[in-house]
C-alpha cells in the first residue's frame, strides 16, 4: 500500500500549523478532522443570525515570536483586528478594577476563519473519524500506511487512538461556554471582558459584540472547571446559574433573552508542558498542551515546530 506522506489528525490551529510547515518544506501531508469545519477549540456557532466565538476568546502574540508575521498578515488582510489590551476584574461585589496586558486580537468572522485561512491549499478531509493509529517503524491510520502520524488534539482524545503509554499522562480541565443575548447592551461600553475571581461558577466572560466589532448585545461566559465537571452530563441545565452569575458580576438586572451552552470536555490542560511537542517513532503529538503556557500562540508554535522537525527527519 502506498503512503499519503504525513497524516495529521486534528484540524485545530496546531494541526493546521503542522501541516502548513510540512507543505512549505515540500512534504506530502493530509489533514483528517472529524468535524464539519476546521477550527477545533477556536470554533464557534451561528446563533441568532451571527457567529459567536465559543472556544478561544482571543489570541495574543509576542513581538519576537515566529507567530507574529502570521498575525500581522491576518491583520493586514482584514481577517484579524486588534481588540483590546484592557480587561476588567470582577468579584462577588461586581467589577472592582481594570488590568492592562498584551494586545488581544479578535476577528469579525470568528476565530475559526483564521484556521481555515491557514489551511488554504492543504489536503483536508472533513467529517473523517479515525478509529486507530499505530506508531513505530511503520505508522498507520486505520490500517493505511503513513510516513508519520501527528495527533493534534488534547491528550485524552489522543490516548483513545493509540496505546495509552504512547501519550504522556496529563490532566485536562472542562469548561462550559455559555452565550447570552439581550436586545440591547446592559453593561458598561468599555467592558471588553472580565476575569472573575472567587466565583464557584464563572472564570471569565467576554463581550462578543465588542471583540467581533459589530456591537451585538452578546456575552460569552466561561465556567470554572469544577462547575463544568458537575454539569457535563446535562450542560444545558447549567445556563440559568451561569446567567445569574454573569448578571451579578456586571450588575445586569434583566434576564437574557436567549442562551446557548457549549460543552468543552477537554478545554485546557491543567499544566501545559514546557516541551514544544513530542516525536517518537513516527508518532508526533502537538497542541496547546505543549509549549507552555496554554494559548493560541502556543498551539500554533507547537504545531509549526513539530512540522519543521518532521520535515527534517523524514527521508528525502
Amino acid at each position: 500500500m502506498s503512503s499519503h506522506g504525513t497524516t495529521v489528525i486534528g484540524g485545530g490551529i496546531s494541526g493546521i500549523a503542522c501541516a502548513r510547515a510540512l507543505a512549505e518544506q515540500g512534504r506530502a501531508v493530509q489533514v483528517l478532522d472529524r468535524g464539519r469545519r476546521l477550527g477545533g477549540r477556536m470554533g464557534g456557532r451561528t446563533l441568532h443570525g451571527r457567529v459567536v466565538d465559543l472556544g478561544a476568546s482571543y489570541l495574543t502574540v509576542g513581538d519576537d515570536s515566529p507567530f507574529a508575521p502570521v498575525v500581522a498578515d491576518w491583520v493586514d488582510r482584514g481577517l484579524a483586528r486588534p481588540w483590546t489590551d484592557t480587561f476588567a476584574v470582577a468579584g462577588p461585589d461586581g467589577v472592582e478594577q481594570t488590568k492592562t496586558g498584551p494586545m488581544r486580537y479578535g476577528t469579525a468572522g470568528g476565530l475559526r476563519t483564521l484556521v481555515e485561512d491557514l489551511a488554504t491549499g492543504l489536503d483536508v478531509q472533513l467529517e473523517r473519524t479515525v478509529q486507530a493509529v499505530t506508531g513505530g517503524g511503520q505508522p498507520s491510520v486505520d490500517g493505511q500506511p503513513a510516513d508519520a502520524v501527528v495527533l493534534a488534539m488534547p491528550d485524552p482524545q489522543a490516548a483513545r487512538l493509540v496505546t495509552p503509554d504512547a501519550v504522556p499522562d496529563a490532566d485536562w480541565q472542562p469548561t462550559l461556554s455559555v452565550a447570552l443575548g439581550w436586545s440591547t447592551r446592559r453593561w458598561a461600553a468599555d467592558l471588553h471582558g472580565a476575569f472573575v475571581h472567587d466565583s464557584p461558577v464563572l472564570d471569565w466572560l467576554a463581550d462578543d459584540g465588542d471583540r467581533r466589532g459589530d456591537g451585538a448585545a452578546v456575552l460569552v461566559a466561561h465556567s470554572t472547571a469544577a462547575f463544568a465537571a458537575a454539569h457535563l452530563d446535562d450542560p444545558d441545565a447549567a445556563a440559568p446559574a451561569v446567567a445569574a452569575a454573569v448578571r451579578a458580576a456586571l450588575g445586569i438586572t434583566e434576564e437574557p433573552e436567549w442562551s446557548h451552552v457549549h460543552r468543552w470536555s477537554f478545554a485546557k490542560p491543567a499544566h501545559a508542558r514546557e516541551a514544544p511537542f513530542d516525536l517518537t517513532g513516527g508518532l508526533g503529538l502537538c497542541g496547546d498542551g505543549w509549549s507552555a503556557p496554554s494559548k493560541v500562540e502556543s498551539a500554533w508554535r507547537s504545531g509549526d515546530a513539530l512540522g519543521r522537525a518532521l520535515a527534517a527527519a523524514l527521508p528525502a
